[in-house]
């Protein structure tokens, strides 16, 4: 039997830091390969699908598309650019045969760059770099495509590597060239260096099946849906296969397909069978996972397929048991609760999900804040109120029984101006300055910090307060390093309301001399609620419920002449931030409350003197 190479298909993915493109540069392959019927309206980034994907700006899940240039099916994968979400890229990159890897054409290769082009080089794909943005005024091709070349040095890139072709774009324009002086038409060179530079898949279709699973998506009425590649052999409807995973070769299932796709544009379409080369969904199988192979009965082979990262937070995720508890949320019981976490797991491999000891408590682990922000995000949305503790770092012991814990590079471009700001505050945090160094744009320096994990908890937006708004900060996982030390997060202490009522303005007048509130009045509050931030180290008991006793001689109307400050509102985010060890987020479809742990005032202030 002979390896064949499938000319008629590519399959590439397109990966790069977050916000330099990579989302618009699908839409303009999908509109210009003519995916898009005539007249056809189509939403911006229409790959980025999830509601949280499309406010935010981001992608959180990798994607599968198709399209189809001068007869040669192009597989394409969007992947996300955040490295929170950076198992989601190293999987799927076992699904292709090069990648993209576009660039801002002023900003330059970033700390999310690095991250994805070497996972690509360590697998040996071939790559593409594309230079997008280019019409920005103030772009710097030429000195970017430098800045490229040197990352491919320090990453150890081959000789092929190095010699990548590179491609200016405008995403947004819809155009790409090979020359800055060549006439800006249409994205035809990117299709066309796309069928030169990537290889066309080669496997055996007489061989024995061998399907790696590298992605996983579900869907209420068919149940778990695996996405991957068809390595060698044919698969067909209705075929007896075996699941084999690399990690445990000896425990194998045995399945038959049910259902077989193939992606053409934004669709599935149902199809009888497929052979080497070709990306396919399969439906109908239970007990699918990434990672696994789907091989032959008589020949069980797996392929091999790399640990995803581990994570290194996590979140207590609590039954909510709080005064105001079931009176907003649709899902509030413990079963309801694991029920749903478990359910993630389904799709995301990053994700680990633990009993505790007691059944109210689920501790959910993952690769940062902003992971673990997005599930609670969904979850709220669907009806589920539960609360949540303050992130911890996941400590690991070396084999000499040192305590080590997780470090980030952080990447901090700011003004000069509040620069010392930055390094004063990050000092604090355990940060240890590496370089500094000018900025791309004039007046701006970089900061490039080595930092603990916890370190970062609570900062991001006191970063934007510090830099009026002016600092980008991005951070990068980089192992982990003996334990730094003790960091005090936060040096000023919470406004806890005293009794359970309705915060009225009299109440909240007298309460906002001590600190920042908020919340508003005629908002429902309870005894140990958290209700602002103390000016001061402590926390001060208030009563924002109270009411101004009316005499004969006062008028109740004297009440309108208060002027109270508008309430600071917590995005979710900023509140996951703010809160400390002994307090907890309680999480609603409707509202945000940051409470105690302990509710009551004696057994609060009994747990502190232990």
């Amino acid at each position: 039997m002979a390896k064949i190479k499938r000319e008629d298909i590519r399959n590439v993915a397109i990966i790069a830091h977050v916000d330099h493109g990579k989302t618009t540069l699908v839409d303009e392959l999908l509109k210009q390969s003519g995916v898009f019927r005539q007249g056809q309206e189509v939403a911006e980034r229409v790959m980025d699908s999830n509601d949280i994907e499309r406010e935010r700006g981001i992608t959180i899940l990798a994607k599968n598309t198709a399209v189809t240039y001068n007869g040669v099916k192009i597989n394409i994968i969007d992947t996300p650019g955040h490295a929170d979400f950076g198992g989601e890229v190293e999987r799927v990159l076992k699904m292709v045969d090069g990648v993209i890897l576009v660039v801002d054409a002023f900003e330059g290769p970033m700390p999310q760059t690095r991250f994805v082009l070497s996972k690509a080089l360590a697998l040996n794909l071939p790559v593409i770099c594309c230079l997008n943005k280019i019409d920005r005024p103030e772009a710097r091709p030429d000195e970017v495509i430098d800045e490229v070349l040197e990352l491919f040095l320090e990453l150890d890139a081959s000789e092929e590597q190095l010699d990548s072709p590179f491609v200016y774009a405008s995403a947004k324009a819809g155009i790409a060239i090979l020359d800055l002086s060549d006439e800006k038409k249409d994205m035809k060179p990117l299709f066309d260096t796309i069928l030169e530079h990537i290889p066309a898949p080669e496997g055996d279709p007489e061989a024995p099946l061998q399907t790696l699973i590298s992605t996983i998506d579900y869907n209420e009425y068919v149940g778990r849906i695996g996405v991957g590649k068809v390595d060698n052999g044919t698969i067909h409807v209705n075929d007896d296969v075996v699941i084999v995973n690399h990690h445990d070769p000896d425990k194998q299932l045995r399945v038959k397909v049910s259902k077989l796709y193939e992606f053409d544009g934004l669709r599935r379409v149902e199809v009888a069978e497929a052979t080497v080369g070709s990306v396919v969904a399969i439906s109908g199988i239970a007990g699918i996972h990434i990672g696994d192979t789907l091989c032959a009965p008589d020949h069980p082979d797996p392929i091999p397929f790399q640990k995803i990262s581990e994570p290194t937070l996590a979140m207590n995720f609590v039954v909510n048991d709080s005064p105001l508890a079931g009176t907003e949320g649709k899902y509030v019981t413990s079963r309801h609760l694991r029920d749903r976490l478990y359910r993630e797991l389904n799709t995301d491999v990053s994700l680990r999900v633990e009993d505790t000891e007691t059944t109210e408590a689920f501790k959910v682990s993952g690769r940062g804040e902003l992971h673990l922000s997005v599930l609670i995000e969904n979850m709220r949305r669907e009806g589920f109120e539960f609360a949540v503790s303050k992130p911890e770092v996941l400590y690991k012991t070396d084999e000499n029984g040192k305590k080590l814990e997780p470090m980030e590079i952080a990447i901090i471009d700011v003004p000069e101006e509040f620069s010392g700001n930055v390094i004063s505050k990050l000092s604090e945090r355990k940060g240890e300055l590496k370089n500094m160094s000018l900025g791309h744009s004039g007046g701006t320096t970089r900061l490039e910090f080595s930092i603990p994990s916890r370190g970062l908890i609570g900062y991001r937006g006191e970063f934007l307060t510090d830099t009026k708004g002016n600092g980008v900060m991005n951070t990068l996982f980089d192992g982990y390093a003996p334990y730094k030390g003790d960091i005090n997060y936060r040096s000023t202490g919470s406004l806890i309301a005293f009794e359970s009522g309705t915060a009225v303005t009299y109440g909240l007048f007298n309460a906002q001399e001590r600190g920042y509130l908020f919340i508003g009045p005629g908002e429902k509050v309870y005894s140990g609620m958290v209700i602002g931030q103390s000016a001061k180290a402590e926390d001060i008991e208030v009563n924002v419920c109270k009411t101004k006793h009316l005499s004969n001689t006062r008028a109740s109307g004297s009440d309108e002449a208060l002027k109270l400050s508008p309430p600071r509102i917590l995005s979710l985010e900023q509140a996951i931030d703010f809160i400390e060890t002994d307090e907890l987020l309680e999480v609603t479809p409707t509202s945000l409350r940051i409470r105690k742990k302990i509710l009551d005032p004696l057994l609060r202030k009994r747990s502190q003197r232990k």
